[in-house]
């Protein structure tokens, strides 16, 4: 048997249906390995809407959803055998939640024709629909998230951080280095200093960092860090006493999986938030009713509310979204992955539908077009309170620098076509 016959699950959500009669939502998830803390409650979340959808509504437009999970350990190698595995199973919409997964399926993608939405993570100039037909990444990406860091943190220093020295400590991936670009145009713009450490997977070995960041002394650190890198992280900024309330983590530095390992040290911490934290939201009465007390939900349950959770049931959302966008488009219910791609190139996420979906105030409200696949850039600020165990958010929206950030991706965009002989053109 093959490693990845061994590790491949593909569970059927929906019974009964013939498979040509579902429609196929496949998830590329983690539940084993360093990074698993933070695979596992996304995957939960993402499974637990979709099967929400079933049971609540009879699927997306009259088609019960048929969900697939196949194991990647959030390893590069894994996720393409997975897609691989998939591809030819009519999948609308792929979620790899890995940049280093991202980065090898969008030539295939692009290929065979398969949507791909890699929310807040994965290639961020993936924003210009132009060359990156098949990827979305709504509704932010990387860059915008370095960039609403220094507006909120020019924000707390009355416009100016001239002469600050902020600290990137990065997981040294391709999903670490991302945001180092506009970290760096930003500081030649704003005049911080901009000190960038790494630190290898998985990263519990932080010592020399730390001593590094003890000797350096930097006004801020920033964290762009996954998995167990986080809580390590947390905790030796805990040891030196390294001010929390200036240590501000990306969103996927922000989860309780991050601070409740560190106990009271980790008091003060703040991250970036793309979208509302908490059980206030209606929604969860339905995912309490139609699948948590229905004995349906993903895993063992003990995840829902959490930020990693609701953020896959966001993403889930958003693809529900997009393929009723694409139904109506094409007026069929049993839609393609080709017009699902449709569907999410004109997706229209207003306030008002998402206090119909009972998510009030949860997300930014964004469209997407053929310019721009990657929404509006927006996000919160949240800290955590480890008195009362919980998430607050601090601010309200904060917008990126987008003339900055498109003219980045625009760059980079282009030159990812022009060596691959590509001519940027809409598909819709």
């Amino acid at each position: 048997m093959t490693r990845l016959a061994a590790t491949f699950a593909a569970t059927m959500i929906a019974t009964g249906p013939a498979l040509a009669e579902t429609l196929h939502f496949p998830s590329l998830s983690y539940r084993t390995g360093p990074f698993a803390a933070g695979g596992i409650p996304f995957a939960d979340g993402y499974s637990d809407y979709l099967t929400l959808i079933n049971e609540r509504d009879g699927g997306i437009g009259g088609v019960p959803i048929r969900q697939t999970e196949c194991e990647t350990a959030y390893n590069t190698e894994r996720g393409v055998e997975c897609y691989q595995s998939i591809r030819g199973d009519n999948p609308l919409v792929l979620q790899p939640l890995s940049t280093g997964i991202t980065y090898q399926l969008i030539p295939r993608t692009m290929e065979d024709g398969i949507p791909m939405h890699t929310m807040g993570y994965g290639r961020t100039s993936a924003v210009n629909g132009e060359v990156f037909n098949w990827t979305f990444n709504y509704p932010a990406n990387y860059w915008d998230g370095a960039s609403v860091i220094i507006n909120y943190l020019l924000d707390e220093n009355d416009g100016s951080l001239e002469g600050k020295k902020i600290a990137l400590l990065y997981h040294n991936s391709a999903y670490g280095r991302e945001p180092i670009p506009t970290l760096t145009r930003l500081s030649e713009r704003h005049g911080y200093e901009l000190l960038t450490i790494g630190v290898d997977s998985p990263g519990q070995e932080q010592g020399s960092q730390w001593l590094q960041i003890r000797r350096e002394r930097p006004d801020y650190v920033v964290m762009w860090g996954w998995g167990v890198m986080n809580p390590t992280a947390i905790q030796e900024a805990a040891n030196i006493r390294f001010p929390m309330e200036n240590f501000i983590g990306v969103w996927w530095s922000g989860s309780q999986q991050d601070v409740r390992p560190v106990g009271a040290g980790a008091h003060g911490y703040k991250a970036l938030a793309m979208h509302g934290t908490g059980m206030d939201y209606p929604i969860y009465e339905d995912m309490q009713r139609y699948v948590i007390d229905a004995g349906k939900y993903a895993g063992t349950g003990d995840e829902v509310g959490t930020v990693l959770y609701s953020r896959g049931m966001y993403a889930a959302m958003l693809a529900v979204e997009a393929a009723k966008k694409a139904q109506e488009i094409h007026g069929v219910a049993a839609i393609t992955p080709a017009m699902m791609r449709d569907g999410m190139a004109n997706l229209e996420i207003t306030e008002e539908l998402m206090a119909e979906l009972g998510l009030p105030n949860f997300g930014p409200a964004f469209s997407v077009s053929c310019q721009n696949h990657g929404g509006s850039g927006a996000a919160m600020i949240q800290q955590w309170d480890a008195n009362a165990g919980e998430w607050n958010l601090i601010t309200d929206w904060i917008e990126p620098d987008r003339e900055l950030i498109m003219e980045m991706a625009m760059e980079d965009s282009l030159a990812f076509a022009a060596e691959n002989n590509m001519t940027p053109a809409c598909l819709n």
